[in-house]
């Protein structure tokens, strides 16, 4: 594949009323490999003049798509998911070269993320009200859902083009424009996405995107502009907490999908070789860069040292190397910072008594390589433990008492996913209860789906995308009533 001439194709600009247009100043941004710290290309660099052009291009835009017939929005998603499957390789590579995920990996993201056009496509047909009688009798009590209205996005890098279609896709299906704001170590994907959008025919001003590296200069004035009336974010905790101050001013309509603290639990009737697979999958799909990747690996005593024997030849067996080569299974960190972060949460679980199993494996010098890392008789109040990793790495303990180990699962501020294995499904039931999250994973280590309602509770935030819940987060309820 030749990737310059890929890198090439894709729009540098903003996207603003159905035009590529520079930043103000004509200011831009570099974009870097992290497998290499090569500079891939330059994009526009928006400042908070461009942000309000984009806004204002998605609010002239609004009734006009709200207009449009359901079908119409059902076809439009519908192309871009055929012609998002038809350039599979070429999203993926973007993915990989910008991001750092094995190509193998990204493809998969690709399928993933495009589902999310067909999913929405299949639910702009099926946004319905209901007609209801008075209890008291005399009147007729209807309901209709309609738009929001224009949409602020914020996507993170670690999925660049599913963070971005889990939004666009139930906005566009709801009849609600907006304005998309990619992160700066991302943009490629998402300025390539629009550039298919634009191809397949979505009306000028309904989709924008602004790349900038100012996201909170260009957005917050957004966020505070009574034009928006929707604000979208995945992300960390810290920000979207920022982010949910600054919409109360005019009480935006907001979701968040925020951080997570995922524990993964493997009791003492499991398949312990099923639960091993499913714990390579939860801790290690996005090189470990993910908000729902397995963060706490609590294994029943009786079976933690097959567990531990297992789950580490797997990791040490894994190929770390730029996500562009043949076999590699392990791409880099997104920065370097990443990775000082990672290492400073390895050094301190060691220094509290940790054992490193796995991890010392040499790795490329060049680029922002972790090697997999299991770590065991981890201290349960180490940083380890308490923080998101967000990376390459595991953190085991073990236990004995299922009341004892749920409360541990649940000992966390955040809510986003669990998982546990058991053959046991009464126990199934009865620990899915219990946990105190958004999404769990019984005897499975990956559970996003469109088709489920992804989203957190406590510190993981609220709102849900994807399932028949997705579309909600971008429609009101109104109601009318009808006198006989």
């Amino acid at each position: 594949m030749d990737t310059k001439a890929l890198i090439n194709d894709v729009p540098k600009q903003l996207f603003v009323d159905g035009a590529w247009r520079d930043a103000e100043g004509g200011k831009t941004l570099e974009v870097t490999n992290p497998a290499t710290g090569e500079v891939l290309a330059r994009v526009a660099d928006a400042s908070p003049a461009d942000g309000d052009a984009a806004l204002a291009a998605a609010h002239a835009a609004q009734a006009s798509w709200a207009a449009t017939t359901p079908r119409e929005r059902s076809e439009l998603l519908r192309k871009a998911f055929e012609l998002l499957i038809e350039r599979t390789d070429d999203f993926a590579a973007l993915m990989t070269l910008e991001m750092g995920k094995p190509f193998a990996e990204a493809k998969g993201e690709v399928a993933y993320g495009a589902e999310y056009f067909r999913w929405f496509a299949e639910e702009a047909v099926r946004i319905n009200g209901t007609y209801l009688p008075a209890p008291a009798g005399g009147s007729r009590l209807l309901t209709m859902k309609q738009p929001v209205g224009p949409c602020l996005m914020i996507t993170p890098w670690n999925f660049p083009l599913a963070m971005g279609t889990r939004k666009i896709g139930p906005a566009l299906a709801a009849g609600c424009t907006m304005v998309i704001k990619p992160a700066a170590e991302t943009p490629l994907t998402m300025l390539a996405l629009v550039a298919l959008l634009e191809e397949v025919g979505v009306p000028k001003g309904v989709v924008n995107v602004v790349t900038t590296s100012d996201s909170g200069g260009v957005m917050e004035p957004l966020i505070r502009d009574p034009r928006a009336r929707k604000l979208t974010f995945t992300g960390s905790t810290a920000v979207g907490r920022k982010l949910v101050e600054q919409s109360a001013e005019q009480l935006l309509r907001v979701s968040m999908e925020l951080g997570g603290n995922a524990p993964f639990m493997v009791f003492e009737d499991a398949d312990v070789d099923a639960a091993v697979e499913g714990a390579m999958a939860a801790k290690m799909r996005n090189i470990g860069e993910a908000c729902t990747a397995a963060n706490r690996l609590y294994v029943h005593e009786s079976v933690a040292a097959e567990f531990g024997e297992k789950f580490a030849a797997k990791m040490t067996a894994m190929t770390v190397g730029n996500g562009m080569d043949e076999g590699v299974t392990v791409g880099p960190l997104i920065t370097g910072k990443a990775v000082k972060n990672v290492q400073r949460l390895i050094d301190g679980a060691v220094a509290a008594g940790a054992t490193k199993v796995c991890g010392d494996e040499q790795v490329p010098s060049e680029g922002n390589f972790v090697a997999p890392t299991v770590l065991t008789n981890v201290p349960g109040d180490d940083d380890i433990v308490r923080e998101e990793i967000f990376g390459p790495v595991a953190a085991i303990q073990t236990f004995t008492d299922e009341d004892d180990v749920i409360a541990r699962a649940n000992s966390t501020e955040y809510g986003l996913a669990a998982y546990f294995f058991s053959k046991d499904y009464s126990r199934a039931l009865r620990v899915a209860e219990k946990l105190e999250y958004g999404m769990v994973g019984v005897n499975v280590g990956v559970i996003s789906n469109p088709a489920a309602p992804f989203g957190g509770v406590k510190a993981s935030g609220f709102g849900r995308e994807g399932g028949f819940q997705g579309i909600d987060e971008y429609l009101e309820t109104k109601y009318v009533g009808m006198a006989l």
